[in-house]
């Protein structure tokens, strides 16, 4: 991000840059937008894109837009966000990037977009003289390039010139065999200023984690959206792959986008979770109370592909339930040993897959419902909660039946953004169902 007091002209000329892309997110969490000349990106001050570009499946289709956008597919304008301006460090060029807000001709926000989405629940907090606080933690695997997509994944190879043969947790040999990588994705990442905190070799072969610093829930929705593409980029540098799958291999863990979050008196700046003796506050148990009541009602936000779902299995590091527990990693809702300053919660619901805007728009609903509405949260578990019952949804067409019928939520998220956003699911999933799988050919063929 560029100072403050620096003009987006001063930006673009202190760097040289000679193209900017302008981009959007839709509600797959894909870039969408154009890449312009210096010159024509200061005359223009904006872009126009079709409203329908928001509605892409993750395949390229769209559902029947005319319910959604209007019969003539008219555009929308996407004024940039000249807070997000960064240069895109592994251009052959002097390139920014700028994320683009979604507007329509009279000013007011596109509801189809996420950046709008995410905008309208931060704005139900600040009516409330509350701000919230998020801190993501992103999964990722490495993987050797592929290009038959009948074929499994397979753990790239590092310096030592052999893949993974088994886990390599917390490992500090098993990040260092792919050094090079993640000394450029360090590079990078200080040029595109994503505030990256932490890298750990998780659980899976190749796979990893980077955990962000905390803050503005818009911030980090714009520097996760930034931050795989980077990743992709930089793998795709060292000739290998880079994906945030939830589940891209059968025998190894998911990955996920556990997300922190805590919420702040706006006025105080105390941590509304917290009393003042220190002790835990009424807010804290509602909003926990809201996210074990919505979350599985918002599953299409947290878990929004098939392979999302099985990701969440028993025993494989995430989580069945929206059972809670004191630094309890086993179940969906964990609450990290910390201060009083610091209380916080962690989601570990959301797959890596998510579009961030719309995941943080989701958690940070779920527990707005519990505060307004204060609920009361179960008792903490102990024990297991992969010994307790299965409370998320468990395939794609139950998580859409769910979100659609629960009213609440079109209150806070916006029911006609609740409707293009399940029409473009039920597409994805629709195509799917129509692909014959290497089970079914295997054992069906000449069995059935």
């Amino acid at each position: 991000m560029y100072p403050p007091k620096l003009s987006i002209q001063d930006f673009l000329s202190q760097h040289r840059i000679q193209e900017v892309e302008c981009v959007i997110p839709d509600m797959t969490g894909i870039a969408r937008g154009k890449i312009l000349p210096k010159d024509l990106f200061l005359n223009s001050g904006h872009m126009r894109l079709p409203k329908s570009v928001l509605l892409n499946t993750v395949n390229g289709q769209q559902p029947d837009n005319a319910a959604f956008v209007g019969d003539t597919d008219p555009d929308m304008v996407c004024v940039p966000d000249l807070a997000t301006a960064r240069v895109v460090p592994w251009a052959a060029e002097q390139v920014a990037v700028i994320i683009h807000d979604c507007e329509e001709f009279d000013g007011s926000p596109v509801s189809l977009s996420p950046r709008c989405v995410l905008r309208r629940v931060l704005r139900l907090y600040q009516e409330r003289g509350w701000e919230a606080v998020v801190a993501p933690e992103m999964e990722f695997y490495l993987v050797a390039r592929h290009q038959n997509p009948h074929e499994p994944l397979q753990p790239p190879l590092g310096r030592t010139g052999k893949p993974e043969a088994g886990r390599q947790s917390y490992s500090i040999d098993a990040v260092n065999d792919f050094d090079p990588f993640f000394l450029e994705l360090s590079r990078f990442c200080e040029v595109h200023r994503l505030g990256v905190e932490t890298l750990i070799h998780e659980a899976g072969a190749g796979q990893m984690e980077i955990n962000f610093t905390h803050g503005d829930a818009m911030d980090l929705a714009d520097r996760v959206f930034l931050f795989k593409r980077t990743v992709r980029e930089t793998a795709l540098r060292h000739g290998i792959f880079a994906t945030f799958m939830a589940k891209p291999m059968e025998a190894e863990p998911g990955s996920a986008m556990h997300i922190h979050q805590s919420i702040l008196d706006a006025k105080t700046r105390d941590n509304i979770f917290s009393l003042p003796d220190g002790s835990v506050s009424p807010a804290f148990h509602h909003y926990i109370a809201g996210l074990q009541r919505y979350v599985p009602q918002l599953m299409p936000m947290l878990a929004p592909y098939v392979n999302s779902y099985r990701r969440l299995a028993r025993h494989m590091s995430a989580p069945i339930n929206v059972q809670w527990g004191y630094d309890n990693r086993t179940c969906g809702i964990r609450v990290p040993e910390s201060d009083a300053t610091n209380r916080r919660l962690e989601n570990r619901v959301p797959g890596v897959d998510v579009n961030p805007y719309l995941a943080m728009a989701a958690t940070l609903a779920c527990g707005y419902l519990g505060m307004v509405e204060q609920r009361q949260p179960t008792e903490p578990m102990n024990s297991s909660a992969w010994a307790m019952d299965h409370e998320l949804p468990s395939h794609m067409e139950d998580s859409i039946r769910r979100m659609r019928e629960c009213e609440p939520l079109r209150e806070v998220l916006g029911g006609a953004f609740i409707d293009a956003f399940l029409a473009v699911k039920e597409v994805e999933y629709a195509t799917y169902n129509r692909v014959i799988s290497s089970w079914e050919r295997e054992h069906l063929l000449l069995l059935v």
